[in-house]
Protein backbone atom coordinates (compact mmCIF):
# COMPACT_ATOMS: atom_id res chain seq x y z
CA UNK A 1 0.00 0.00 0.00
CA UNK A 2 1.60 3.66 -0.83
CA UNK A 3 -0.15 6.70 0.36
CA UNK A 4 -0.15 10.17 -0.80
CA UNK A 5 -1.17 13.62 0.21
CA UNK A 6 -1.93 16.38 -1.71
CA UNK A 7 -1.52 19.39 -0.16
CA UNK A 8 -2.26 22.92 -1.41
CA UNK A 9 -4.65 25.97 -1.40
CA UNK A 10 -7.66 25.87 -2.81
CA UNK A 11 -7.12 26.64 -6.46
CA UNK A 12 -3.37 25.17 -6.49
CA UNK A 13 -4.26 22.02 -8.92
CA UNK A 14 -4.90 19.46 -6.41
CA UNK A 15 -7.96 17.65 -8.40
CA UNK A 16 -5.63 17.63 -11.44
CA UNK A 17 -2.67 16.23 -10.62
CA UNK A 18 -4.37 13.87 -8.38
CA UNK A 19 -6.45 12.36 -11.77
CA UNK A 20 -2.92 12.10 -12.97
CA UNK A 21 -1.35 10.41 -9.68
CA UNK A 22 -3.88 8.10 -9.76
CA UNK A 23 -3.07 7.09 -13.28
CA UNK A 24 0.66 7.07 -12.83
CA UNK A 25 0.55 4.99 -9.59
CA UNK A 26 -2.70 3.11 -9.74
CA UNK A 27 -3.99 4.57 -6.89
CA UNK A 28 -7.45 5.20 -5.02
CA UNK A 29 -8.50 8.94 -4.74
CA UNK A 30 -9.88 10.01 -1.56
CA UNK A 31 -11.75 13.63 -1.98
CA UNK A 32 -12.79 15.27 1.17
CA UNK A 33 -14.57 17.76 -0.73
CA UNK A 34 -16.37 15.56 -2.88
CA UNK A 35 -16.95 13.18 -0.47
CA UNK A 36 -18.50 16.06 1.64
CA UNK A 37 -20.21 17.20 -1.90
CA UNK A 38 -21.82 14.20 -2.52
CA UNK A 39 -22.88 13.58 1.35
CA UNK A 40 -24.63 17.49 1.04
CA UNK A 41 -26.12 17.13 -2.61
CA UNK A 42 -27.81 13.79 -1.01
CA UNK A 43 -29.09 15.59 1.65
CA UNK A 44 -27.96 13.17 4.40
CA UNK A 45 -27.66 14.47 7.86
CA UNK A 46 -24.16 14.85 7.87
CA UNK A 47 -24.24 16.41 4.95
CA UNK A 48 -26.14 19.17 6.26
CA UNK A 49 -24.09 19.45 9.15
CA UNK A 50 -21.13 19.69 6.49
CA UNK A 51 -22.57 22.51 4.83
CA UNK A 52 -23.56 24.16 7.90
CA UNK A 53 -19.52 24.36 8.39
CA UNK A 54 -18.66 24.49 4.47
CA UNK A 55 -20.20 27.70 3.14
CA UNK A 56 -19.05 29.72 5.73
CA UNK A 57 -15.36 28.82 4.60
CA UNK A 58 -14.58 26.84 7.32
CA UNK A 59 -13.48 22.85 7.99
CA UNK A 60 -15.88 20.58 9.41
CA UNK A 61 -14.71 18.89 12.99
CA UNK A 62 -11.79 16.54 12.70
CA UNK A 63 -13.70 13.28 14.72
CA UNK A 64 -16.20 13.86 12.04
CA UNK A 65 -13.56 13.81 8.97
CA UNK A 66 -11.89 10.68 10.18
CA UNK A 67 -14.34 8.77 10.83
CA UNK A 68 -15.68 9.24 7.38
CA UNK A 69 -12.19 8.20 5.79
CA UNK A 70 -12.00 5.19 7.98
CA UNK A 71 -15.29 3.94 6.80
CA UNK A 72 -14.14 4.74 3.47
CA UNK A 73 -10.55 2.62 3.90
CA UNK A 74 -12.54 -0.02 5.68
CA UNK A 75 -15.38 -0.51 3.21
CA UNK A 76 -13.71 -0.05 -0.24
CA UNK A 77 -11.33 -2.77 -1.42
CA UNK A 78 -10.24 -0.62 -4.09
CA UNK A 79 -7.85 1.19 -1.45
CA UNK A 80 -5.70 -2.08 -0.63
CA UNK A 81 -3.12 -0.83 -3.10
CA UNK A 82 -2.54 2.73 -1.49
CA UNK A 83 -4.65 6.27 -1.89
CA UNK A 84 -4.54 9.46 -2.47
CA UNK A 85 -6.04 12.20 0.06
CA UNK A 86 -6.97 15.33 -1.52
CA UNK A 87 -7.91 17.80 0.89
CA UNK A 88 -7.16 15.86 3.93
CA UNK A 89 -5.58 16.58 6.48
CA UNK A 90 -5.86 20.24 6.56
CA UNK A 91 -4.71 20.93 10.11
CA UNK A 92 -1.51 18.90 12.11
CA UNK A 93 -4.32 17.41 14.91
CA UNK A 94 -5.82 16.05 11.28
CA UNK A 95 -2.65 14.63 10.28
CA UNK A 96 -1.75 13.13 13.65
CA UNK A 97 -5.64 11.82 13.80
CA UNK A 98 -4.79 10.57 9.83
CA UNK A 99 -1.47 8.69 11.34
CA UNK A 100 -2.85 6.80 13.78
CA UNK A 101 -5.44 5.65 11.77
CA UNK A 102 -3.67 4.43 9.15
CA UNK A 103 -1.04 2.43 12.12
CA UNK A 104 -4.36 1.30 12.98
CA UNK A 105 -4.79 -0.09 9.09
CA UNK A 106 -0.51 -1.14 9.29
CA UNK A 107 -0.02 1.41 6.95
CA UNK A 108 0.87 4.91 6.90
CA UNK A 109 1.84 8.45 4.76
CA UNK A 110 4.28 7.53 2.69
CA UNK A 111 4.77 11.09 0.96
CA UNK A 112 3.44 14.78 1.01
CA UNK A 113 2.82 16.41 -2.63
CA UNK A 114 2.64 20.33 -2.01
CA UNK A 115 1.18 22.62 -4.78
CA UNK A 116 2.77 26.10 -3.56
CA UNK A 117 0.97 28.72 -6.09
CA UNK A 118 0.69 32.36 -4.93
CA UNK A 119 -2.56 33.54 -3.70
CA UNK A 120 -3.49 36.30 -7.06
CA UNK A 121 -2.51 33.38 -9.16
CA UNK A 122 -5.63 30.76 -6.68
CA UNK A 123 -7.89 33.67 -6.99
CA UNK A 124 -7.96 34.10 -10.50
CA UNK A 125 -8.37 30.22 -11.07
CA UNK A 126 -11.22 29.83 -8.48
CA UNK A 127 -13.13 32.87 -9.74
CA UNK A 128 -12.95 31.48 -13.05
CA UNK A 129 -13.49 27.25 -12.12
CA UNK A 130 -17.07 29.11 -10.43
CA UNK A 131 -17.69 30.63 -13.57
CA UNK A 132 -17.70 27.74 -15.34
CA UNK A 133 -18.47 24.73 -12.64
CA UNK A 134 -20.80 27.16 -11.30
CA UNK A 135 -19.85 26.12 -7.60
CA UNK A 136 -21.77 28.30 -5.39
CA UNK A 137 -18.01 28.21 -2.98
CA UNK A 138 -16.10 29.82 -5.82
CA UNK A 139 -17.25 33.20 -5.26
CA UNK A 140 -14.60 36.21 -3.79
CA UNK A 141 -15.78 36.64 -0.52
CA UNK A 142 -15.57 32.88 0.05
CA UNK A 143 -12.30 32.36 -1.83
CA UNK A 144 -10.89 35.12 0.66
CA UNK A 145 -12.33 33.18 3.53
CA UNK A 146 -11.12 29.67 2.45
CA UNK A 147 -7.46 30.89 1.83
CA UNK A 148 -7.39 33.11 5.11
CA UNK A 149 -8.51 29.62 6.48
CA UNK A 150 -5.48 27.86 4.90
CA UNK A 151 -3.18 29.93 6.02
CA UNK A 152 -4.07 30.07 9.33
CA UNK A 153 -4.73 26.62 10.15
CA UNK A 154 -3.71 24.65 7.11
CA UNK A 155 -0.31 26.05 5.97
CA UNK A 156 1.64 25.25 9.24
CA UNK A 157 1.38 21.24 8.13
CA UNK A 158 3.91 21.63 6.05
CA UNK A 159 6.70 22.30 8.68
CA UNK A 160 5.39 19.24 10.67
CA UNK A 161 5.20 17.00 7.71
CA UNK A 162 9.12 18.63 6.70
CA UNK A 163 9.89 17.74 10.07
CA UNK A 164 8.84 14.35 9.27
CA UNK A 165 10.73 13.56 5.99
CA UNK A 166 7.67 13.59 4.18
CA UNK A 167 7.06 17.09 2.29
CA UNK A 168 7.92 17.68 -1.34
CA UNK A 169 7.24 20.98 -2.51
CA UNK A 170 6.48 21.36 -5.97
CA UNK A 171 6.10 24.65 -7.62
CA UNK A 172 2.35 24.50 -8.87
CA UNK A 173 2.52 27.40 -11.50
CA UNK A 174 3.34 26.40 -15.07
CA UNK A 175 1.55 23.86 -17.78
CA UNK A 176 -0.23 20.52 -15.62
CA UNK A 177 1.99 18.37 -17.55
CA UNK A 178 5.46 19.98 -16.59
CA UNK A 179 3.91 20.11 -12.88
CA UNK A 180 3.11 16.65 -12.88
CA UNK A 181 6.61 15.65 -13.95
CA UNK A 182 7.68 17.58 -11.02
CA UNK A 183 5.70 15.33 -9.13
CA UNK A 184 6.47 12.15 -10.40
CA UNK A 185 10.27 12.90 -10.38
CA UNK A 186 9.87 13.33 -6.50
CA UNK A 187 7.51 10.85 -5.74
CA UNK A 188 9.73 8.40 -7.80
CA UNK A 189 12.53 8.81 -4.80
CA UNK A 190 10.11 7.64 -2.41
CA UNK A 191 7.97 5.11 -3.48
CA UNK A 192 8.33 1.59 -2.54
Amino acid sequence: MFNLVIFGAPGSGKGTQSELLIEEYGLFHISTGEVLRDLIARGTELGKIADSYISKGNLIPDELMISILADLLDSNPATAGGVIFDGFPRTINQAKALKVMLAERNSKVHAVVGLEVEDAELIERLIKRGQDSGRADDNLETIKQRLEVYHTQTSPLKDYYVAEGKYHGIHGSGSVKDIFNSIKTSIDKVKP
